[in-house]
């Protein structure tokens, strides 16, 4: 797995920025027929990768990409991990499979010597983990496949945060 990210000590360094991504589109059906090894469709990598290059543009940065394991969320953190200029590590974390834990990847990622943290994962887990982050336990945020929400955590996950920007690959297309 390319940068794998081993466990730090609790509280090494305070989690500014949360960007909590849906994979990008993904094939209906894997050639073994498991879900969990479906991959992204050339249209998805192409959407996915032009809004990263996009958000870098407009100077996303990145530390530390923890994602799902499914295959489709792998890739799409492997996409935006080779836009930045960092090219930041990515980790394959549990907690983020589909019936995502909050409280099991807030704590893995308290425990992260990263201030700006990207989680990939499935919907509609992730627009879950975006209404949790911003304060909501009990809502829900829309997010399309390979939608980026940018959330600023200045007291840590602990804290609400606040939801900066939404970014969906089809609203970064440029019109002819």
């Amino acid at each position: 797995m390319p940068g794998s990210v081993g466990m730090a000590t609790i509280g090494t360094t305070m989690t500014s920025h949360l960007y909590i991504i849906r994979h990008a589109v993904a094939e209906d059906v894997a050639a073994d027929g498991t879900d969990g090894s479906r991959r992204l469709t050339p249209k998805g990598r192409r959407r996915f990768s032009r809004l990263a290059r996009r958000l870098v543009r407009c100077g996303i940065d990145i530390d530390l990409i923890a994602t799902s394991p499914l295959v489709r969320t792998r890739e799409t953190a492997d996409l935006l991990a080779a836009v930045l200029p960092n090219q930041p590590p990515v980790a394959v974390v549990e907690a983020l499979a589909p019936g995502s834990n909050w409280h099991a990847i807030a704590a893995w990622t308290q425990a992260q010597p990263a201030r700006r943290v990207a989680w990939v994962g499935h919907a509609p887990c992730v627009g879950r983990l975006v209404a949790r982050a911003i304060g909501d336990g009990t809502a829900s945020v829309a997010m399309d496949k390979g939608a980026v929400a940018s959330i600023s955590c200045g007291d840590g996950l602990e804290q609400a945060g606040v939801l900066e920007w939404l970014a969906v690959p089809d609203l970064m297309r440029r019109r002819k």
